[in-house]
């Protein structure tokens, strides 16, 4: 059975996710609390979470929540300018942050210091995600998995807050390659990796490597 399925792995695996979910919601509030009111003015205003359908294990949507860095109707926005799209498919869906005409400053500042990654400790919470394991994608990206076996892999674990992706390069690593980092880690599952994984990300985070 691969590691990442054995009962005793995914029980203390959620655990953990609750423990750790509760712990940093708690925790975090004086920070949430800072955050918020900058959604009350400026160019800001408007809608403080983002909520995007993302595919979560064996294949079930879910919506992730984010602090919302762009402007209210961002994704309309994309879909209406082609060669905007097609710069943001071309890598790896999403754009450079310097390059999208999407983000506020003040998103651009979350983006940077990952601080709009905080709201999904409520989707590890719920169950939607887990703390370690691949970043959660859209359903477009499945492709880049290029075969029904890789792309049942991928989808065999819960998606995760933070990933060996991330802990890799994020935004400096693009397709093919970030397919294989993530199956990587489903190869690989285990407490001591996610360990290993979580150092990773931190070191990532501490030193902006690949934040856009």
């Amino acid at each position: 059975m691969n590691m990442a399925r054995r009962p005793q792995y995914v029980y203390a695996k959620r655990f953990l996710d609750i423990s750790v979910a509760l712990f940093a919601l708690i925790s975090l509030s004086p920070v949430f609390a800072i955050i918020i009111p900058f959604y009350w003015f400026g160019e800001n205003r408007g809608p403080i979470f983002y909520r995007q359908r993302r595919i979560g294990e064996y294949g079930k949507p879910f919506y992730i929540f984010k602090f919302r860095s762009m402007v209210v109707g961002a994704e309309q926005k994309l879909a209406d300018n082609p060669r905007l799209y097609h710069q943001f498919v071309a890598n790896g869906y999403k754009l450079p942050t310097a390059e999208d005409p999407r983000i506020t400053r003040f998103g651009a500042f979350v983006r940077k210091t990952s601080l709009d990654e905080l709201p999904q400790f409520f989707n590890i919470l719920i169950g939607d995600m887990t703390v370690i394991g691949p970043r959660p994608i859209v359903e477009k990206e499945l492709k880049e998995y290029k075969t029904p076996e890789r792309v049942t892999k991928f989808l065999s674990v819960r998606p995760g807050a933070m990933g060996l992706w991330q802990g890799s390069g994020r935004s400096d690593v693009q397709y093919p390659k970030r397919a294989d980092i993530e199956l990587e880690y489903v190869d690989n599952a285990s407490m001591w990796f996610d360990f290993v994984v979580l150092f990773k990300n931190f070191i990532a985070i501490f030193t902006a490597r690949g934040a856009e």
